[in-house]
């Protein structure tokens, strides 16, 4: 009996493992993990170009019915996936505990993407107000960041991201001082003239917006001599101010690549087991 239930515990586990290794990004030589991958992405850009055809209302009243039973067939293969990968994550030690270690693993955010994106669909069966339902359908094109779990790339920009975040941060507060300090200079240079357009500093700051970020649509600038001298000295200090993250991303990228590609002493190949050579 004992031993009974012994085999039936090793067959669950390897059943866990080899569901976890499916679900997860394939390593190299599982053909099903792979397949399942693929298959998954082209799920995925195809739900998101469903989703976005919906709103278009003649393409909705003619392949309303079609929309929506692909749109069920979807939702069950994502809440398989969803519910697979919940199940399975208790073979990894951070979250070994059934009840605890699920719910820290489904706190992850690419775990509450999957669900955010799941949850529009059953709220009609749960009897959720229509509003309320139309309001959260707009969170199915957030499908499309599910694709990041299966890129190489998606990966490296992550940790681009997590690695540049302080001066990411530092740029943004420089931009937002900037902002304010532009757009308070312009409504004591404009607002005696243009009272209607520079009507208070928080107005200004629309204007400061277009010409921080280069875009200037025109619809409101400077008249006063002193005005269009400070808004050429914002506009060409904003051409430096939205380059500089541009900068940092960059030079993260580069330092990410040369880090993936940098041999050291104990570097192995992963075929023969050999040392490389530097």
């Amino acid at each position: 009996m004992q031993m009974k239930h012994r085999t039936q515990e090793l067959i669950g586990m390897n059943i866990k493992k080899r569901t976890w290794e499916i679900v997860e990004y394939a390593k190299p030589g599982d053909r099903v993990s792979k397949i399942f991958d693929i298959c998954l992405m082209i799920l995925i850009v195809v739900n998101v170009t469903m989703v976005i055809l919906d709103s278009v209302p003649s393409i909705h009243a003619q392949y309303g019915d079609f929309l929506f039973w692909f749109e069920a067939f979807s939702v069950a293969i994502f809440t398989v996936e969803y519910i697979a990968r919940v199940w399975s994550c208790t073979l990894l030690p951070r979250y070994a505990k059934p009840v605890s270690g699920r719910l820290r693993f489904a706190l992850h955010p690419m775990l509450l993407i999957d669900l955010i994106a799941i949850v529009p669909f059953y709220l009609p069966l749960l009897g959720v107000d229509m509003m309320v339902v139309r309001i959260f359908r707009l969170l199915r094109i957030l499908r499309i960041f599910k694709l990041m779990r299966y890129s190489r790339a998606s990966a490296l920009i992550g940790n681009v991201l997590k690695d540049k975040i302080e001066e990411l941060a530092l740029s943004t507060i420089l931009l937002m001082f900037m902002l304010i300090v532009s757009a308070a200079l312009m409504y004591h240079a404009e607002h005696e003239v243009q009272p209607e357009v520079f009507s208070s500093i928080p107005a200004a700051i629309w204007w400061s917006v277009v010409t921080l970020t280069t875009v200037g649509y025109g619809d409101v600038y400077p008249v006063t001599d002193l005005g269009r001298v400070f808004g050429g000295m914002i506009a060409i200090i904003g051409i430096g101010i939205v380059a500089l993250p541009a900068g940092i991303l960059s030079a993260g990228f580069v330092e990410a690549i040369n880090k993936s590609h940098e041999i050291t002493e104990d570097s192995k190949c992963p075929h023969c087991g050999k040392k490389l050579k530097l």
